[in-house]
């Protein structure tokens, strides 16, 4: 096999970059227009890997002709006859060729035995038989055709079966030039158009076979066909006629119906200039095409890319708004409300006590030392409400996130397809609750920690005895949710005594500034850790959508890749 020239090798890189990146390129969320996309994605990657790439790496390999057209134009027919054997499969029943298959000169077997073109396709030879083989082309040697050119029978480009319209599709974008072939009673079909047009728009060189044409017709529907070539950009094309004729006893068309096809073919094969021309014309009609079809793509990722960042988008909004409401509640009052409050009442005393809050702080603090001295203060239940109320609040603030996600999921674009990979996004995820009852309970010993570590000299430490560790932390977590901004009413008075008394009792032991920093300190740690948990589900989201497929920066590479194409091409 001959290798590109030193001068292409420039072209060659490129477009094999251009390759990876199409095949890198995802399209994971289900868009409008999505499967279009992807379709068109992989009859790209088709055609650089069965033409573009192996034909610039072997300018010099034969043509390859594929014969193409629609159900029953008579390809195979015209196949065997004009290699003079049975190598493709004729009949009535359709489809007849569900195999393709590739007859050559025996001298250039090397250019077709490995996967240099159709890399997909498996290779076998022998005779046909009667099962199909998916996944395979057949390899027919024959000295019939002249070395320097192939040809390939494709299935129907309107075959019934899917996979053989797929297929062929495949085959005639891996040619160098087509022989389509259709009849006088079907010339006009939209399918055989849509086809040529796309050719015309590529440059793919093109011969048109004219089959089964009744003699008396030829004068009206030749000029007919040519001018609609003319008006689709194949004014070039060679349009050759074959009269309807009796086959003969081994099935091929006879000699003198197909003599002018055979003789241009032959000269075609025979004349290295003339194949060379050939080639170039649909080798770079192909690299034309490359721009185009890659920017269509590329935008096809830019909206996946656009999609994908509003989901994520959306996904951050509803966790960073938890963050907020749950900083929030810890300072605007709604902690110290029911449970709290009452807990807080058993602790201190009785109702008694907060009818005296027109007295000094002094006496707030020194009826408070009374009734912690002389009986037990129930600091347990204030404990527990404390760290229901905040497990409360954390939980609710979560949970609301996780459900508005979900929401979001199902509003945006592409979303759906991520809740339909991932049904465990609908809920928290598994022991949430527990996660943030343990939380709770850290955090309130991270509190008592602190006081500990406060409460450092002889005289602090003395102080801190007289209410307990226990005491003086839950002192420190109302102080922290001091602000009454959520409260109204009656529970304003009492929420607002309670923080004013438990300030003033830490702020006796510790000192004013002390207090404010420690009271910081522990809602910047509550805060952190609710982060955490809060990251964490977030995680399940954000995880999800990369797992659906990496489209962060496919638009920009494609569009790289295509314009190092263009530039190497010029």
């Amino acid at each position: 096999m001959t290798a590109a020239p030193a001068e292409s090798q420039l072209l060659v890189d490129a477009v094999d970059s251009l390759r990876g990146a199409v095949a890198e390129t995802s399209l994971p969320l289900p868009l409008a227009g999505r499967d279009q996309a992807e379709e068109n994605r992989i009859a790209l990657l088709r055609q650089l890997d069965d033409y573009v790439l192996p034909r610039l790496r072997a300018l010099d390999a034969p043509l390859l002709a594929v014969v193409g057209g629609s159900t029953g134009a008579g390809k195979s027919t015209l196949v065997n006859s004009l290699v003079g054997a049975q190598v493709s499969r004729t009949g009535v029943i359709r489809p007849t060729t569900t195999r393709p298959v590739l007859v050559h000169h025996p001298d250039d077997a090397h250019w077709f035995a490995d996967d240099r073109i159709l890399p997909g396709l498996a290779r076998v030879t022998g005779a046909e038989t009667a099962e199909a083989q998916p996944g395979t082309v057949r390899l027919v040697r024959s000295t019939a055709l002249p070395p320097g050119m192939a040809l390939l029978d494709a299935p129907d480009i309107d075959s019934v079966v899917q996979a053989n319209r797929e297929l062929a599709g495949q085959l005639l974008a891996a040619a160098d030039l087509w022989l389509f072939v259709t009849t006088a009673a079907r010339y006009a079909d939209a399918v055989p158009w849509d086809l040529l047009r796309t050719a015309s728009e590529r440059g793919t060189a093109v011969a048109i076979i004219l089959d089964r044409v009744p003699p008396e017709a030829v004068e009206e529907i030749r000029p007919h066909l040519v001018s609609m070539l003319r008006e689709q950009g194949l004014s070039t094309a060679p349009v050759f006629s074959i009269p309807e004729s009796t086959l003969t006893t081994q099935g091929h068309l006879p000699q003198e119906a197909m003599a002018r096809l055979k003789a241009w073919l032959d000269a075609l094969a025979s004349d290295t200039r003339a194949r060379s021309i050939v080639v170039s014309q649909t080798l770079r009609g192909a690299i034309a095409s490359l721009g185009d079809r890659t920017s269509r793509l590329a935008e096809a990722a830019h909206e996946q890319r656009t999609a994908q960042d509003g989901l994520r988008r959306a996904i951050d909004e509803e966790f960073e708004r938890a963050h907020r409401e749950v900083k929030d509640g810890m300072t605007d009052g709604t902690l110290l409300r029911g449970e709290v409050l009452a807990r807080w009442q058993e602790f201190v005393g009785t109702g008694e006590f907060f009818r005296q809050v027109e007295t000094t702080i002094g006496k707030w603090r020194d009826r408070l030392t009374a009734a912690v001295k002389g009986a037990p203060a129930p600091a347990a239940n204030l404990g527990e409400a404390l760290q229901s109320g905040v497990a409360a609040l954390v939980t609710s603030h979560g949970e609301s996130a996780v459900h508005e996600s979900v929401r979001d999921l199902r509003r945006l674009p592409g979303g759906e397809g991520i809740l339909g990979r991932r049904a465990d996004l609908s809920t928290g995820s598994p022991g949430f609750r527990d996660r943030v009852d343990r939380l709770v309970r850290d955090w309130q010993g991270e509190i008592f920690d602190m006081v500990r570590s406060e409460g450092g000299n002889r005289r602090t430490n003395a102080r801190v005895a007289a209410y307990g560790v226990n005491g003086i932390g839950l002192f420190l977590m109302l102080v922290s949710f001091a602000h009454t901004g959520g409260l109204t009413g009656a529970e304003v008075g009492i929420a607002g005594g309670t923080s004013v008394l438990a300030q003033r009792v830490l702020e006796a032991i510790f000192g004013d500034q002390a207090v404010r920093e420690m009271a910081a300190r522990a809602r910047k740690a509550l805060l952190a850790r609710v982060d955490d948990l809060y990251a964490a589900e977030r995680a399940r989201f954000q995880d999800a959508i990369t797992e659906a497929g990496n489209v962060d920066d496919a638009a920009e590479r494609l569009d790289r890749a295509a314009q190092a194409v263009a530039e190497a091409a010029r």
